[in-house]
């Protein structure tokens, strides 16, 4: 029997991201889901060793993997429309938390416990969650920074607000992650190497 699941996973390259505004450099979901697996993965890490913490790294990092899987289906919604009122954002959740039980609907049965959390949150994860919005954000704000960087004035006050947002969040692994890593990502390739 054909199984689509893991095709859908591949069509997420398909879904452009910042579709209202001018990109130097289009970003699609599956470049956006790696980096925030990374990114989770990373702040599960600084948790762990700076702060303390016990956080489930892997778990962060595959939440992080899986976060926009219901866009293959739902396509991206842009940040403004998406948060425009409660209305609208509790809608746009419902049809997202839809769109991500028609994604698990598609596995086999068997395999459906494993996979249903990652894509449909169930609350049994919400440190690694509250990660991965965080990783979400710092996504954001890596590609607003290079997006000025590369003279595009369209991205600096998505910049700004997109770092309100993170600070706001209180996730210090975010800060440590900012103050740490951020500044690297405006550098040459050659800077990166001596660094």
């Amino acid at each position: 029997m054909k199984n689509g699941f893991f095709a859908m996973v591949s069509r997420m390259k398909y879904i452009n991201r910042w579709a209202l505004m001018r990109n130097e450099q289009s970003e699609n979901l599956t470049e956006h889901s790696f980096e925030v697996a990374y990114i989770a993965h990373a702040l599960a890490v600084i948790g762990n060793k700076k702060l303390g913490k016990n956080h489930n790294c892997e778990r962060a990092a595959l939440i992080g993997l899986y976060h926009d899987l219901p866009e293959t289906l739902t396509g991206d919604m842009p940040t403004p429309v998406k948060y425009y009122s409660d209305e609208v954002r509790r809608a746009y959740k419902t049809v997202e938390d839809e769109a991500g039980k028609s994604l698990v609907d598609m596995l086999p049965d068997e395999f459906r416990a494993d996979f249903a959390p990652l894509i449909v949150p169930d609350g049994s994860d919400t440190e690694e969650r509250k990660l991965v919005k965080a990783a979400d954000k710092i996504s954001a704000l890596i590609k607003c920074n290079r997006e000025t960087l590369a003279g595009n004035p369209e991205f600096a006050r998505a910049a700004q607000s997109t770092r309100k947002a993170i600070d706001e969040l209180g996730v210090p692994e975010a800060a440590v992650f900012i103050e740490e890593f951020l500044p690297s990502y405006g550098m040459t390739l050659d800077e990166l190497k001596e660094s």
